[in-house]
């Protein structure tokens, strides 16, 4: 009996012991789901994370870079042996057409030059005593004094004479000519931009001593995809940037367009003139612009900020503290700036994620930090 009480007692106790543990266990399951159930703090999102829809000029058309060179540029060589007796011109200088840019020796040439000309008189001289002797011939011959072979034999030798004339005149036009080389001049007017020899280098023919360019007009030469050559012709106007002429712009147009692609790129050669009238361009710079083939003034978003991965392209909006993704209608692409056209889905001064931020779930409270906020505000109240 005493037994049946104990037992019945240890009974009593391991319920009572249970059903306290139950209890406890049924609170923190109570707190646990309430805690879950209770709303999360918006997650602030900054510059980094966000960007404004603008309404603002966006240009679409293939982008161009290369080297600015001039359109016309010429390596004045050394046309004679010789050694450079002074230089006129130096690398920067202005220079006209015809102007003497160097002297090369010309003792030789100036002793040749003279001798032909000394040939060239004593051959016209001989010309005229031959004239001379064929007249008195002929007068002797219609007086009967001589037989006419005297005459043929007058006339033979003005012939011989009239050919040792134009060997002399021949021998001097060459003379001169050989002494002209020893003068080097500008074939163009433009600038100086390069003199390799000095006074007292002795040249050979071939050797440069000049490079003279017209700087008043420069090319642009760049490459585009061959499946771009349906948005430019010649006369397409051409915007770029010039490597430092830091915020300035500088206009040209497409002047000439390869006829064959590049069978390893697919890439097609194509040439801008740049008008250079005030000379404040200088040749041998890197450029760096674009084709411009459509442009106007639209609402336009950074082009990271667009989501392709559906059928449709969307953006991530913030909208009434939440998250929500809009499909949007894209237009042009501007390459260079990396924005493109939004004409449908969102409006001026909408703010849309960026980065990281666009994996956010639609329905995600967010709150805009302050600098996001007036930005957005100031926008709203210029529109």
């Amino acid at each position: 009996m005493r037994r049946s009480n104990h037992n019945t007692f240890l009974l009593i106790l391991m319920t009572l012991i249970l059903a306290a543990g139950l209890t406890s266990g049924c609170g923190r399951g109570k707190e646990e789901a309430a805690a879950a159930n209770a709303p999360q703090p918006p997650m602030v999102l900054g510059p980094e994370d966000t960007a404004l829809v603008t309404r603002a000029p966006i240009q679409s058309g293939p982008a161009l870079t290369g080297t600015l060179t001039a359109e016309r540029q010429a390596t004045v060589r050394a046309q004679l042996s010789g050694s450079v007796l002074e230089t006129l011109a130096e690398p920067g200088q202005a220079v006209s057409r015809g102007q003497v840019l160097a002297r090369l020796d010309s003792t030789s040439l100036t002793e040749a030059y003279n001798s032909a000309r000394a040939a060239v008189e004593n051959a016209r001289s001989n010309l005229a005593v031959a004239m001379r002797e064929l007249e008195r011939q002929r007068a002797l011959v219609a007086a009967g004094a001589v037989a006419q072979r005297n005459v043929e034999t007058a006339q033979q030798s003005v012939v011989t004479a009239q050919s040792s004339l134009a060997l002399a005149r021949s021998q001097l036009a060459n003379a001169e000519k050989q002494l002209g080389y020893t003068r080097v001049t500008a074939p163009f007017s433009g600038v100086v931009s390069e003199r390799p020899v000095s006074g007292g280098d002795v040249v050979q023919p071939g050797t440069a001593i000049y490079t003279v360019v017209d700087p008043s007009s420069l090319q642009l030469e760049g490459s585009i995809n061959a499946e771009q050559l349906g948005t430019l012709h010649v006369g397409s106007p051409v915007e770029f940037t010039v490597t430092g002429y830091a915020g300035r712009t500088f206009r040209g147009e497409i002047t000439r367009i390869n006829p064959t692609a590049d069978p390893a790129t697919r890439q097609v050669r194509v040439y801008a003139e740049i008008p250079n009238t005030g000379n404040d361009l200088v040749s041998g710079l890197y450029a760096e612009g674009r084709v411009e083939s459509e442009s106007r003034t639209a609402l336009t978003l950074p082009a990271d900020a667009i989501d392709r991965r559906m059928v449709k392209p969307a953006v991530m909006r913030v909208r009434n503290g939440k998250v929500e993704r809009v499909e949007v209608e894209l237009g042009l692409v501007d390459d260079r700036e990396q924005r493109v056209e939004v004409r449908r889905g969102v409006a001026a001064g909408d703010v849309v994620l960026l980065g990281a931020a666009q994996e956010m779930t639609p329905g995600t409270p967010v709150r805009l930090a302050p600098s996001v906020r007036q930005q957005a505000e100031r926008l709203a109240q210029a529109l």
